[in-house]
């Protein structure tokens, strides 16, 4: 935002906010993504909406961005970009809400990255772009005020007397045309008939919260469109490195000081200390971690069977937050010892490396049974998105403490770490988009070795299950206890089979007739309309 200050007899100084400049392909491009993002998203769901007005907002940054631009040399504004494609494919193939996700994180990053070529933390990308796009609001009001003054009421008046005579002449003639030609007029009337049935349509449409939401595509546009540089995290991740560097003593050269050797004596010893303090917690978690890991591998790792009356839900849900929090813990432990100078203590280093090493590969053997303790809940109850979830979460993990290994013997920094763990999580968010895990859920619980169904969770699914569903009604005979309650629900409702059978008809016909009414070509997915015509077909 830029402010011009000038003083006139006025006491103290007016500002004048001047406006961002804009180019010629910006001015044309912002209202046009703003009618787009309305005519996309007005009372529409999520689908082939997103998917085109990610396109338009990628399209419009390539075109400006000049060739010899920075972003191009990166190889992170690349891999956003191949991953914003990928996500918004994965929306019109699937619709699905981490497909959703992936897309918009995808181009906030990219847009991150247009805006600081240089940034290598995507989280530091993305919380650019939305300090960019915050910077550029401010700059485009004055384009919204009324020209005022002498000077702009003199060019309106010279315009409007320039456009006047031409404007005339072309109703006299077209009024000729009319009374001389009859297809003309009929041509005319028509066009004049279905000009006033779209303004008739389009009033009563115009409402404060759709006025709210243009406003709403408008500004996202131009957040989108309009780069305005935005420095501080970019400033603020160039004060760290990839590697850790050794801190030394302050002291002054060229005589003008002399280097105080008891300070330095103190922190040798302070830092023997810190030494000794990580040896032994090494030593004493490594031998406590070591039974964990023995009795989880004799109990868990082969031929767990659960007695009768076994709590697997507490087995699983309690077991494996505290595991996970552990290993959390460990890899916070390490990081902390491995911070600074104590990567530099030759006498003590290798047992240190080692001691940590063995710490880390233990935590990834803790790791692996997490995984088990979750396994054996999907094999007994049933699949849900919290057991796709802890499973993403230990592919994470496993990669963390990867990279805490390269930390221990590379002496890699944390912001390295971050970096790394962040493109991780990028790659992880990719990988769930590309998932169809709703209907991967349906097929496995609705099998025939389980005795109790959650129908009510299969019911509160998007629409693509419903076809798995009405195949597989017949798995419905041989349950004991189906659940139809929704998830959430305060009280657990079951039913007999045939009143399963019932709900999941029920959900059927409302869906068969509510799709055609309420979905549109802007929320169009391939998942769901192959869904319907399963369900027309049958």
């Amino acid at each position: 935002m830029t402010t011009i200050s000038a003083s006139f007899a006025s006491p103290g100084p007016v500002v004048r906010r001047v406006p961002l400049p804009l180019t010629a392909l910006q001015k044309l491009l912002i209202p046009v993504g703003a009618v787009l993002f309305d005519v996309l998203f007005w009372n529409q769901e999520i689908g082939l909406n997103l998917a085109l007005y990610t396109l338009f907002v990628v399209g419009a940054t390539l075109a400006g961005l000049p060739r010899h631009a920075a972003a191009w040399r990166s190889g992170y504004f690349r891999l956003l970009l191949a991953g914003t494609l990928l996500s918004a494919g994965t929306v019109v193939w699937y619709g699905s809400g981490a497909a959703a996700l992936a897309c918009v994180a995808s181009l906030t990053m990219l847009l991150g990255y247009v805006n600081q070529p240089h940034l290598k933390l995507v989280a530091y990308a993305l919380l650019t772009a939305v300090a960019g796009a915050a910077r550029v609001l401010p700059g485009l009001l004055p384009y919204l005020r009324l020209p005022a003054g002498k000077g702009n009421w003199a060019r309106t008046r010279f315009y409007g007397r320039l456009l006047a005579v031409p404007l005339l002449i072309l109703v006299v003639f077209h009024i000729l045309f009319v009374l001389a030609n009859p297809v003309y007029a009929r041509l005319t009337d028509a066009v004049l008939t279905n000009l006033g049935a779209w303004l008739a349509a389009l009033l009563p449409a115009i409402s404060v919260p759709h006025l709210l939401f243009f406003l709403l595509g408008l500004a996202l546009t131009a957040g989108a469109l309009v780069v305005v540089p935005f420095h501080f995290f970019l400033d603020h991740e160039s004060r760290f490195g990839e590697f850790v560097l050794r801190q030394r003593d302050r002291v002054a050269s060229f005589g003008v000081r002399r280097p105080d050797f008891r300070l330095q004596n103190r922190r040798t010893l302070d830092l023997r200390k810190e030494y000794l303090a990580a040896l032994a917690v090494f030593g004493l978690v490594n031998l406590l971690l070591l039974l964990v890991n023995v009795i989880d591998i004799r109990w868990i790792w082969f031929g767990f069977r659960p007695e009768p009356g076994f709590d697997l839900t507490q087995f699983v849900h309690e077991g494996t937050y505290v595991l996970i929090l552990s290993i959390l813990v460990a890899m916070g432990i390490v990081l902390w010892f491995f911070r600074r100078n104590l990567n530099f203590y030759q006498q003590g280093l290798p047992a240190l490396r080692w001691g940590a090493t063995v710490w880390v590969l233990q935590n990834a053997v803790l790791a692996v049974s997490v995984g088990l303790r979750n396994y054996y809940y999907i094999l007994h109850t049933e699949l849900a998105y919290k057991r796709i979830g802890v499973y993403g979460f230990l592919l994470l993990t496993l990669f963390g403490l990867l990279t805490v290994l390269l930390k221990i013997w590379q002496r890699r920094s944390a912001y390295s770490l971050v970096r790394l763990n962040g493109l991780a999580v990028y790659a992880l968010l990719l990988l769930l988009a590309l998932g169809n895990w709703e209907i991967w859920i349906a097929r496995y619980n609705l099998s025939s070795r389980f005795q109790t169904l959650n129908l009510g969770f299969l019911l509160a699914m998007p629409e693509r299950v419903l076809p798995e569903l009405a195949a597989r009604q017949s798995v419905l005979d041989g349950m004991t206890r189906i659940i139809i309650s929704p998830p959430g629900a305060y009280t657990e409702t079951t039913a007999t089979p045939a009143e399963a059978r019932a709900a999941v008809q029920a959900r059927l016909a409302q869906w068969q007739q509510a799709y055609p009414r309420y979905h549109h070509w802007q929320s169009w997915t391939q998942a769901e309309a192959t869904a319907y015509e399963a369900i027309r077909a049958r």
